[in-house]
């Protein structure tokens, strides 16, 4: 699978080195400034052993099936003001959380991802990925014994079947959130996993989950 990740921060690093690490997976990283890619392929391929391309944002959508979006949420409508999405699985991670944290900036009705998707209708835009800390990619995503949720929504059944292969392939447990509207719900999830990790002291070695069991 050809994947770009835009974004060269915490998170963004963590996916980049998890993804480059499964076989058969071709990731190319870009970040704001034309070098910020190539020193985080340069630092992970020497801390890790992962091999990954580096280029501008729009060589690394131009060449890639799958984007990754590992920035924030007020960053990208400037990027996609510049870049063509069109034909591309565009996977949002994004929390849109308040600059002093007390709450998020869309919702009820709408959501970041049904935004971004406004933004760029030619893209097919897919809600992932934002319940979970960069730490976590640290210790890996196993919970003694549970793999770690990945919660997949998206108003393309095939983008967020695409999706859920590739949270499966890296050791996720990939949940059909069913469609993009659904977002709704997931940021706000995000937020609170933010307030059980930071402001309640829970740490970062968390991530929330649902119960499953079969009906009496």
């Amino acid at each position: 699978m050809n994947i770009a990740i835009i974004g060269t921060g915490n998170i963004g690093s963590a996916l980049a080195r998890l993804l480059a690490g499964i076989k058969g997976n071709n990731v190319v990283v870009a970040g704001k400034s034309a070098t910020d890619g190539a020193e985080l392929a340069a630092r992970l391929h020497a801390d890790s052993g992962v091999n990954l391309e580096s280029g501008s944002i729009s060589r690394a959508v131009e060449q890639s099936d799958v984007v990754i979006l590992a920035v924030p949420y007020g960053a990208i409508a400037g990027i996609a003001r510049s870049v063509n999405f069109d034909g591309k699985i565009l996977v949002d991670l994004s929390n849109p959380v308040k600059e002093d944290f007390s709450g998020i900036t869309v919702g009820f009705s709408t959501s970041a991802a049904e935004e971004i998707q406004a933004l760029l209708p030619g893209a097919r835009v897919v809600k992932a990925f934002n319940t979970v800390f960069a730490q976590v990619y640290e210790q890996g995503l196993d919970f003694d014994g549970s793999a770690v949720p990945a919660f997949v929504a998206s108003d393309s059944d095939a983008a967020r079947s695409t999706v859920m292969e590739l949270a499966a392939r890296a050791g996720f447990d990939p949940v059909d959130a069913g469609p993009l509207s659904n977002a709704r719900y997931l940021e706000p999830l995000g937020y609170l996993n933010i307030q059980f990790g930071y402001m309640l002291g829970h740490g970062t070695q968390i991530a929330p989950a649902w119960i499953r069991r079969k009906a009496a």
